[in-house]
């Protein structure tokens, strides 16, 4: 069987880049069991409520839904259990220096398989204001009609 190449996208958190200033982005390999690949490969997983942590040296990610592998035994998965994240130790050093300050979290943007591994991108951000989210989504819808706006112009020539 040949190996795979490329990255298939599973599941992406877009409402994180709402909510948070992505300060830094990093990508880390994850410790999983069989049905939960399985179930990844299936394109099954939710990162909405999912974020990052770090304990006793270590990376963790958390509160990540991967739902159970339909076809799976009694050798099935927890759905929402903690799962180990493969990072260096001047990553995780890092990481937890920052969190340590006040405003930053860790936060999953996207996880995916990246040549047959799987992978998440986790960023490290500061939660947005009220305010910031407002002016984001004007300045969005600012641009979207002044591309549509200069659509129409080219159009009438």
């Amino acid at each position: 069987m040949p190996r795979e190449r490329g990255q298939q996208v599973v599941a992406s958190n877009r409402k994180a880049r709402h909510d948070y200033h992505i300060e830094d982005v990093f990508e880390a390999g994850l410790v999983l069991r069989g049905t939960e690949v399985k179930s990844l490969r299936a394109g099954r997983a939710s990162l909405v409520d999912g974020y990052a942590s770090i304990d006793g040296g270590e990376a963790w990610l958390e509160n990540v839904h991967i739902p159970e592998y339909l076809e799976g035994t009694w050798t099935n998965h927890a759905t929402r259990r903690r799962r180990k994240l493969l990072l260096n130790r001047a990553e995780i050093d890092k990481l937890s220096g920052k969190v340590r300050e006040s405003g930053y979290t860790l936060v999953p943007l996207s996880l995916y398989f990246k040549d047959g591994k799987a992978k998440v991108e986790i960023a490290l951000a500061r939660g947005k204001r009220d305010y910031d989210k407002r002016q984001a989504l004007k300045e969005r819808q600012d641009k979207r009609e002044a591309d549509r706006a200069m659509a129409t112009k080219g159009k009438e020539w």
